[in-house]
């Protein structure tokens, strides 16, 4: 009988691929970066010696943020900001730009997401999450690029992308169809704008469970079955494992990827079994009873 052990831990927290002081000088605008995943790679731009912009509609995600930049000695500025309107987008860039000059990476990670089944779904619930997760993301790379082709300087732009961009996502129907509209924005901008210097990846994360995740997501993971278990690498990521990814594709030593998504998931969007498990509708795995209209 083969053993199973899964893929090993990660090194400890606070440890870092990169040399120290990668980031030095370079602003890095993370929309939606005061908690979660977003926050997770604040942390390790900000270990690298980055000055972090958040950017966030709310404001305790964004103090909850800042506590957390500066308790690494990070310099931080924190920006009310709905990337759904493009004229408050330019107002983070030039507050950005005003306090710690052009910001050199931009990590689009602001997104809006929540399960439901396609035939309960109202139009405005359609509508909000392609603004935010799809047009959001556009205005931000859209005006990141601008200010750089203007100025003539190069940057780096990520885009937090899914899985379910390739695969569909039964529940998610808004969210999957606009990150599949992000995963393409990847790599149609890449093409555009690397002959001035502007690299565009992807980024898309696998299972990695945070306290800040929404109480419908939390639910629904809790009628899941164990989460390590059911993952090839039998675990879940580790919040800084996605950290130290973004700051990979923006480093000096990535400077040659771009138009490239890359996924961190330990397989987990790959896996297919021999035999096909029972089909059980969303809505049954959601807990609702049948649909009325």
């Amino acid at each position: 009988m083969t053993t199973t052990i899964g893929l090993p831990e990660p090194p400890a927290p606070g440890a870092t691929a990169l040399p120290p002081g990668t980031f030095a000088g370079v602003a890095v605008v993370i929309t939606g970066g005061g908690t979660g995943l977003g926050r997770a790679i604040a942390t390790e731009f900000a270990r690298l010696g980055a000055d972090i912009v958040l950017g966030s509609r709310k404001d305790e995600h964004l103090e909850a943020g800042r506590a957390a930049m500066e308790e690494l000695g990070a310099r931080v500025l924190a920006v009310n900001c709905d990337i759904r309107d493009p004229e408050q987008i330019a107002g983070l860039f030039t507050a950005a730009q005003e306090e710690f000059g052009l910001p050199g990476v931009l990590v689009n990670n602001a997104a809006a997401n929540f399960p439901v089944p396609a035939e309960e779904m109202s139009p405005n619930a359609w509508r909000t999450v392609v603004d935010i997760t799809l047009n959001g993301t556009f205005f931000c790379a859209r005006e990141f690029a601008r200010r750089h082709l203007a100025a003539g300087t190069p940057g780096s732009v990520i885009n937090i992308g899914a899985s379910y961009a390739w695969t569909g996502g039964p529940g998610f129907a808004h969210s999957a169809a606009a990150k599949a509209g992000v995963k393409n924005m990847v790599e149609t901008l890449a093409v555009e704008w690397s002959p001035y210097g502007i690299q565009v990846n992807g980024l898309v994360p696998g299972m990695f469970p945070h306290e800040d995740q929404t109480a419908d997501i939390k639910g629904n993971l809790a009628r899941s079955s164990d989460k390590d278990a059911t993952q090839p690498a039998l675990r879940v990521g580790r919040l800084r494992e996605l950290g130290w990814a973004a700051t990979f594709l923006a480093s000096p030593y990535a400077r040659f990827i771009s138009g490239h998504t890359l996924v961190v998931d330990g397989a987990n969007w790959q896996r297919r079994s021999l035999t096909n498990p029972a089909v059980v509708t969303v809505r049954d795995q959601m807990g609702r009873g049948p649909f009325n209209p």
